[in-house]
């Protein structure tokens, strides 16, 4: 009689799981997973109770806190005792950029056969502004990871450029892994009048949407000034802002300065980004300084509005050409402003957009790519 086989084991480790592009990634990677073959954990930098918590624990996952990366000894420390009580572990599955150095190299000591770095994010890393404390303890993580990591992921070409160096295309162990999601919230039909109703929205109002975190590499700012001038042009213009942050009371006290509080909508964080988007928004603004993709911007294509996008953002995620329009965040607010104003009327149906948005970023092809990597120690680079 054959014995079951046992699943791989994975451990993920990442800052928290809260309601961010590479938590939701990763939830709709756990929903969707074989999990008889493939076994998720989690480790995170907290022990604050996140949004995503009680899903992961539901499906079977464990949430291991591994706090004080800042001291390095203590959390060796503490890594080495997780990977040796919760494990034995396949895989140790990198999310945390450069940190990922130190990461990879506990868990090539403690014998992990597979250790993946994952470059989400295209934050510059390198250049004057860092001191040079900073730049030694950079170029230390990126040796690191050359050293300890069995594989490179990165989710784009800007992506795998800011960890990995420009020349990340002669690196033979090297993969574009392009994210996953399950779409299927984007076929339901639009409640315009429920979520509009929600929120207070006059049914005339042209509503500029965005989702993301008050931080400062969404600016924020940017996207006030620019709806400052759009309200000046169409008084009954509107400005939802999905989500949370530690800039927000700034980004709260500059829509006051401006006495804009009856067009700046702040919605916090939300579950229901689908139903949000396709009834309560007209058009994406997304002015972020830098991106590793952009997931939100899949989201507003896949709900069929125009995007008005900062050209730090990957081209990758620019699935539906017309949709899309691009700024330099250094571009005045007024020029912002237009942009907007002139993506009136361009919205398209779901149902038009939504074959080739899963086409390119299903969740099928996502966790076929996941299961070639946690299965074998080597890949091949790819665009």
């Amino acid at each position: 009689m054959m014995r079951e086989k046992k699943p791989i084991r994975v451990l993920h480790v990442l800052g928290a799981l809260n309601l961010g592009g590479v938590e939701t990634w990763l939830v709709h990677v756990l929903r969707n997973i074989d999990r008889r073959r493939f076994q998720m954990d989690f480790l995170v930098h907290t022990r604050q109770p996140c949004a995503y918590d009680a899903e992961i624990r539901q499906y079977g996952s464990r949430i291991l806190p591994c706090l004080h990366p800042h001291r390095p000894w203590r959390y060796a420390r503490r890594l080495r005792h997780i990977l040796r009580t919760h494990g034995p572990y396949d895989v140790v599955h990198s999310h945390v950029h450069d940190f990922s150095g130190y990461v990879l190299s506990v868990a090539n000591h403690a014998g992990i056969p597979i250790r993946v770095a994952h470059s989400h994010n295209s934050v510059p890393t390198t250049g004057r502004g860092h001191s040079l404390a900073r730049r030694c303890y950079l170029a230390l993580m990126k040796r690191w990871i050359t050293l300890h990591s069995t594989i490179k992921v990165a989710i784009s070409k800007l992506a795998a450029a800011s960890l990995f160096g420009e020349n990340w295309r002669q690196d033979g162990n090297l993969r574009i892994v392009r994210y996953g999601f399950d779409f299927s919230a984007f076929a339901a039909p639009a409640e315009r009048k429920a979520v509009r109703a929600e929120f207070g929205i006059p049914d005339d109002a042209v509503v500029l949407g965005h989702v993301g975190r008050f931080h400062e590499l969404k600016n924020h700012r940017l996207l006030i000034e620019a709806f400052r001038h759009c309200v000046a042009a169409e008084p009954a213009c509107r400005l939802l802002l999905v989500g949370n942050g530690p800039l927000r009371p700034e980004i709260e006290n500059i829509v006051a300065t401006h006495n804009l509080q009856k067009h700046v909508i702040f919605a916090g964080n939300r579950r229901d980004v689908a139903r949000v988007m396709a009834g309560g928004m007209d058009i994406f603004v997304f002015p972020s300084l830098w991106e590793g993709l952009g997931i939100v911007v899949l989201e507003a294509e896949a709900a069929g509005l125009p995007c008005i996008l900062s050209n730090a953002i990957p081209e990758e995620a620019d699935v539906i050409p017309q949709l899309i329009r691009r700024l330099s965040p250094q571009e005045s607010p007024d020029n912002w402003a237009q942009a907007i104003l002139q993506a009136r009327g361009r919205r398209l149906p779901s149902s038009h957009v939504l074959p080739a948005i899963e086409d390119r970023f299903g969740i099928t092809r996502c966790i076929r790519e996941l299961e070639e990597i946690y299965t074998a120690s080597s890949g091949s680079a790819t665009e």
